[in-house]
């Protein structure tokens, strides 16, 4: 990766930037645990690509189990803490369908797709998705993009190695060793 030219970074929501709830939603924003340093991370990353955008499959609004309302509530909570800390967050992409053939729907591509027509500068291939499961990765390859696997979940998800290009336990590390590869 070293002084290679990205100049998108795609994010995943839960796992990535908020603890994930296994076999569950962040509902509400009371239920919003932003994960330590991704502020931070944010804030460092921000000068490095002219976009950071969030895709993330939110089948709890398909389900009923949560509002689009409380969606984009938590999503402004997000978006808030970030952009306190210096950080920022051009846009967010969320499928919301239940159903795995949604061309929106992670590991399908609709949502790289979407930013493209709405930002057409972009080159996918000149694009980094982090994430924290199989289906961002493969969103990843079948995009075009660079993926970045935040193992997270310590060794309780085994991915292919062939899915990614690198690994890191969480956000933070990552940009610290993004920002010295930029530097040499």
């Amino acid at each position: 990766m070293k002084n290679t030219p990205y100049t998108t970074l795609f994010l995943d929501r839960d796992g990535v930037l908020n603890r994930h709830r296994p076999d569950d939603y962040v509902k509400n924003t009371g239920e919003l645990e932003i994960l330590p340093g991704v502020p931070e991370a944010l804030k460092m990353l921000a000068p490095c690509f002219g976009h950071i955008f969030i895709v993330t499959n939110q089948r709890g609004v398909g389900k009923g189990l949560m509002t689009y309302a409380a969606l984009q509530a938590v999503h402004a909570r997000l978006l808030e803490e970030i952009a306190r800390a210096g950080g920022r967050i051009d846009r967010i992409y969320c499928c919301t369908e239940t159903n795995d053939s949604s061309p929106d729907r992670k590991p399908n591509t609709g949502m790289a797709f979407q930013a493209q027509r709405d930002y057409p500068e972009i080159s996918l291939t000149r694009s980094l998705m982090i994430g924290d499961s199989a289906s961002d990765m493969l969103f990843a390859r079948r995009a075009g993009m660079h993926a970045v696997w935040i193992d997270s979940k310590s060794g309780k998800e085994t991915i292919n190695p062939d899915l990614y290009d690198e690994r890191y336990p969480d956000l933070y590390t990552f940009a610290c060793d993004y920002l010295m590869q930029q530097q040499k």
